[in-house]
């Protein structure tokens, strides 16, 4: 799950209790890659998906996965796919738009909750990303209350972001994409280019660092961003990390901090399509400068900070979905610190990535006939 620090005794008994994921239905081996941990193999865990955008695990061991055109789904522990559940938001499908990142409440255990971000379609063809949560039965969702949308909605099918994340205390991290209208980024008194930090209510918490600015600027925690598809909180220290899309060039790895600008448009590692220059970072001593910054791209989506047992090399890093990268980036962090150690190649495009109950990594993949990959040490 993308909560980390705060999970409560019932759902850790409950992740305790929970058997390991069946490898008979986890489906046969499609090829074996080398990696620092030794060789990997990858199964094709559940397929028939159509652009699935999003994965999270519930207690029980089963995953939620969403599909872009507006379908929530339950992958079984033995790989089978159920039906598209009922409750769910109307979704608008434009550009890079729809139903997006899935994430469940720390304390599913007692209010099986879940939570939803999607493309939301707005009056005279304008559009923005929504939040809204709901109760998982076994009819579907039920209740489902959209708790936050991005303001202003915007023309145009670009940059929609969006992940999930729970920080230690249950509060909601929520990234926005800038909706490629390059300045609102920098205007706190809009959602976009922004990383938001809600109440599960989806009211903004009172110790926000803008909070006295107004009702939008109140849920503003970092702003300057580009798009944002990949969010993890690190289990060690409970910082947030983020990998963001760049332009032509300079994809970036940053940790945002609350109030820090990352100088999104007036900043950056990359250039405009059309090739016109942006100055680099360092030039502007008022922004904070990413971490890691990547050209050729990697194109990140979805984030997971490995804690397993499978790959003990590997606690503690990060991995990222690599979209135009086609595969899992891992980054070795040390507090505020992070180096790219390896990828992990396979050969399609990775949307989202999580750690399952039995320690394997579950990718995700871009495809209009996409998939659940499991990812485990080699036999």
């Amino acid at each position: 799950m993308r909560s980390t620090l705060t999970l409560s005794a019932a759902l850790l008994a409950a992740l305790a209790a929970t058997p390991a994921l069946a490898q008979s239905g986890a489906g046969q081996v499609v090829k074996t890659v080398q990696t620092s941990a030794g060789p990997v193999a990858v199964s094709r865990f559940a397929d028939g998906l159509e652009r699935p955008w999003g994965i999270d695990f519930l207690p029980d061991g089963r995953a939620l996965v969403t599909e872009k055109p507006g379908r929530l789904r339950i992958v079984a522990r033995d790989g089978t796919l159920s039906a598209p559940l009922g409750g769910t938001p109307k979704v608008l499908v434009q550009g890079q738009g729809g139903l997006m990142d899935v994430a469940v409440d720390p304390q599913f255990p007692q209010n099986r909750t879940i939570y939803l971000a999607y493309a939301e379609a707005g009056d005279n063809g304008l559009s923005g990303t929504a939040l809204g949560r709901g109760t998982l039965t076994d009819r579907g969702i039920e209740n489902f209350q959209v708790i936050f949308r991005q303001s202003p909605k915007m023309d145009g099918g670009h940059h929609y972001g969006t992940r999930i994340v729970f920080s230690g205390d249950g509060q909601i991290f929520l990234t926005l994409g800038e909706r490629n209208k390059l300045n609102p980024a920098q205007d706190r008194n809009a959602t976009l280019g922004k990383v938001v930090r809600l109440n599960r209510d989806g009211s903004p918490p009172k110790d926000n660092p803008f909070a006295g600015e107004g009702k939008v600027a109140a849920s503003v925690w970092s702003y300057g961003h580009r798009n944002i598809e990949a969010a993890a909180i690190d289990p060690r220290t409970g910082s947030l990390w983020i990998a963001e899309m760049g332009p032509a060039g300079g994809d970036e790895l940053n940790r945002p901090e609350a109030g820090k600008n990352y100088g999104w448009p007036l900043v950056s590692w990359g250039n405009h399509y059309d090739g016109r220059d942006i100055p680099d970072p360092p030039t502007r001593k008022e922004f904070t400068d990413a971490v890691i910054h990547w050209t050729p791209v990697i194109s990140p989506s979805g984030m997971a900070f490995y804690q397993g047992s499978l790959f003990p090399s590997w606690q503690g890093s990060a991995l990222i979905g690599g979209l135009s990268a086609r595969a899992l980036v891992r980054v070795a962090i040390d507090g505020t610190t992070a180096k790219e150690a390896e990828r992990i190649p396979l050969d399609a495009r990775i949307r989202d990535v999580a750690q399952g109950p039995d320690g394997a990594l579950y990718v995700i993949t871009d495809a209009s006939d996409g998939a659940v990959l499991r990812l485990a040490p080699a036999k």
